[in-house]
């Protein structure tokens, strides 16, 4: 399996100058308003370290609350499944419908769903799957995986969606506004909801207590997905138990604010048990959450509460776009978990990132990112999985920096031969810096001259 080139397919990103300003502005918009939400609950520093103990005890006690949750579901009036990895997954979904002969499914967002590849596994065995948030859905129309955690199609301007939803729902290509746009999806896709046999949502968290499944939305899609067909199914993450109801209310105040900056979503909804004459069914998933749970510097991953303010800070994803990250989890916190399901295919992400610990700083249940960031770059390194032009690379920075008198000497001559070189020399695929950027004039001194010429005698 190739290697994700982050660096080139970013570079395609950064061509579309409009696409750039807009994301990045976007996003740290949603990064202010994150902090404004923040400042404005003097326990915020005490919710931060009271749901990243509250994850941690759960997750050191995982099994317990496992089997806590599926006794309260069942005894709810829920069935609960198991799946090892991806496959089991997709199976027991695709079994379940089968078996109560259901052909078309309306989902709520799900990354699990995408991290399993459920769509294209469901499709090719004949079932019609309908992506009901509206985000996602413009990317399921567009053929495009989610570019964000929370807001899936977060790169497109109106255009593009007007051009998206004008090839495929029949909407007017000229008209981009943003209420015509929406409403027109909602008019599309409200009878999927009515003639679905089956609906399916993930879960925001799952609360071992009472085998709740909670989800958190602002359309209301996962209501609708629910509670309309007879046939309700909620994929859910190992790592989304939570102990005990109390507990969701640290989360939830945490969530929406972290994510949006909003002081909480529009619907909080608990799905805890069928309707009459309905199957409700749960399907608990590992896919490489046990492995990655035993990993002494990974494991505080699985704190992740998908809340994005990592995505939303960091300087590298809000100017690459989730896209180039090739994974279903993008950004910082993907940085972090992608490497646990195939080390070689994300070798290069580690690397897209300046370790400023701005996304440690902003993540609600405290987790080190910036740490594991750096661990996984000794990791690649030390299990030779570097690219070729960066392995020699960093031979040859480790021997220049290791001496005082050869760092000195190259300072000076890349300096002063800057303005000599041929262009072709420095604009090449060897210089990272000057793909997207000029190389900057050198000053007449380095630092090191001008210190000898001003303090050096004193």
């Amino acid at each position: 399996m190739s290697r994700v080139d982050h660096s080139e397919a970013s570079s395609k990103f950064i061509e579309a100058k409009d696409h750039l300003e807009f994301h990045d502005r976007r996003l740290w918009d949603l990064r202010k308003k994150r902090d404004s939400e923040s400042e404005l609950l003097p326990e915020w520093e005490d919710l931060r370290s009271l749901a990243s103990a509250i994850k941690e005890h759960t997750l050191s006690h995982l099994a317990d609350y496992l089997e806590e949750f599926e006794r309260n579901a069942k005894r709810n009036g829920a069935q609960v499944h198991w799946a090892k990895d991806a496959a089991e997954h997709n199976q027991i979904v695709f079994d379940i419908m089968s078996s109560n002969g259901a052909s078309m499914l309306v989902k709520a967002k799900s990354m699990l769903t995408d991290e399993c590849d459920m769509r294209p596994f469901l499709e090719n065995r004949g079932i019609e799957v309908m992506e009901t948030d509206l985000g996602e859905r413009i990317q399921q129309l567009d053929d495009e995986p989610p570019s964000h955690i929370v807001v899936p199609a977060v790169h497109k301007l109106r255009g593009d969606v007007a051009r998206v939803f004008s090839q495929t729902i029949g909407t007017d290509p000229d008209n981009n506004d943003v209420h015509y746009l929406a409403e027109s999806q909602r008019q599309h896709t409200r009878p999927y909801f009515l003639r679905a046999d089956a609906g399916m949502t993930g879960a925001n968290f799952a609360v071992a207590e009472t085998g709740t499944v909670v989800v958190c939305t602002n359309e209301g899609n996962a209501d609708l997905s629910v509670n309309l067909p007879k046939l309700y199914i909620a994929s859910i993450g190992i790592e989304k138990i939570i102990p005990r109801i109390e507990h969701l209310g640290v989360f939830v105040r945490m969530l929406s604010r972290s994510a949006l900056g909003s002081p909480i979503t529009q619907l909080t909804s608990h799905f805890r048990a069928p309707r009459d004459g309905t199957q409700m069914h749960v399907i608990l998933v590992d896919n490489g959450r046990s492995e990655r749970l035993g990993m002494a510097d990974f494991w505080s991953s699985l704190k992740c509460i998908r809340c994005g303010a990592c995505m939303n800070t960091c300087p590298v994803y809000r100017r690459s776009g989730g896209l180039s990250y090739g994974a279903t989890y993008s950004g910082p916190i993907g940085v972090i978990i992608d490497p646990t399901f195939n080390l070689r295919k994300y070798s290069s992400l580690p690397f897209a990132s300046t370790l400023n610990g701005s996304c440690t700083s902003v993540c609600p249940v405290k987790i080190n990112i910036h740490e594991q960031i750096y661990k996984w770059r000794e990791i690649i390194a030390k299990r030779h999985q570097l690219p070729f032009v960066k392995q020699q690379a960093m031979q040859i920075a480790g021997k220049v920096l290791s001496s005082p008198k050869l760092y000195r000497a190259a300072v000076e001559t890349a300096g002063s031969s800057i303005d000599y070189l041929p262009r072709l020399m420095i604009y090449s695929r060897l210089n990272a810096w000057g793909r997207q950027r000029e190389v900057p004039e050198a000053p007449p001194l380095t630092f090191r001259q001008w210190y000898l010429q001003n303090r050096g005698k004193k």
